[in-house]
């Protein structure tokens, strides 16, 4: 039986996969969190990895404070970078899996069409070098895979979504940008993603390849026409105002344009992406 350890599981990511879990009878899940284990101790990691002997470990912990990390650098590369490096060292010299999940924040946002795997990287704030500087340790383990992704939100956790359904209760109005353009991600959708490759490898252990990919649903939007189809499928009142990012207060500089080309996981895995207003009206129905 295989024995799948997921990373930051009270986070949206890890959540979606513990639902998920009940649908795979057959594996065992260990879920764990800062209470469970320190993944920044790098002992610690080293303790329990040798003793639970993962078949994958599924890293869905971060750092994901994008402003704060600009006073907190230290605690973004810790969480981010070096405790990846920990889940990597401890799979060392054993034939174990490593999922790590990163971001669209590695690119500067200078494009203007899909950002593919080999598009070249330029973080632009520390929260971005820290996820970069992260994704350059997973890859250090032979067997893993890094999965950026982008926009991510959920029925659990803090989020955009939920972010702007709070406000629109309370508020006539909202001011949003509309001059950042990429992708939301569903992460019950990602997390089905994740799952259905370990699945694949688990039964065939050469489907399985190493390295960089890109996954967030269908389409393409602003930040703006995020918040205008939330409200929308909300049914509240609550009238959306697009402003440009340079209206809106900010320490970080962030992507104007993030949007991923999802080629490579489409056809190395054979996964349908669902377009991201249908995946938003699942995640809004939940939130009713």
């Amino acid at each position: 039986m295989a024995l799948i350890l997921v990373t930051g599981a009270s986070g949206q990511l890890g959540n979606e996969i513990r639902v998920l879990s009940k649908n795979y009878s057959g594996y065992e899940f260990l879920f764990t969190d800062l209470d469970e284990l320190d993944i920044t101790d790098e002992s610690a990691v080293n303790d329990f990895v040798g003793q639970s002997a993962p078949d994958w470990i599924i890293n869905c912990a971060a750092y994901n404070f994008v402003d704060k990390a600009e006073t907190e650098e230290e605690k973004a590369f810790l969480v981010n970078s070096i405790a990846v490096r920990n889940l990597a060292g401890a799979l060392r010299n054993t034939d174990g899996r490593l999922i790590h999940v990163s971001t669209d924040y590695v690119f500067d946002g200078a494009a203007n069409t899909p950002y593919n795997e080999n598009s070249g990287v330029n973080p632009l704030s520390v929260y971005a070098r820290s996820k970069r500087a992260g994704e350059e340790n997973a890859l250090t383990h032979p067997y893993s895979m890094v999965i950026r992704t982008s926009w991510l939100y959920s029925s659990f956790g803090n989020n955009f979504v939920k972010t702007i359904l709070k406000h629109a209760a309370e508020k006539e109005f909202l001011k949003v940008v509309f001059d950042q353009v990429g992708t939301p991600t569903y992460a019950a959708d990602l997390a089905s993603a994740i799952m259905t490759i370990a699945a694949r490898v688990i039964r065939n252990q050469k489907a399985f390849n190493p390295g960089i990919y890109h996954y967030s649903n269908e389409g393409v939007c602003s930040w703006y026409d995020f918040a205008i189809e939330i409200v929308s499928l909300s049914g509240l009142d609550c009238r959306v105002i697009p402003i440009r990012s340079d209206e809106f207060p900010s320490k970080v500089k962030r992507p104007s344009y993030s949007v991923l080309d999802k080629s490579k996981i489409k056809e190395n895995y054979d996964l349908e992406i669902p377009y991201w207003k249908d995946s938003l009206r699942k995640c809004i129905n939940l939130l009713r």
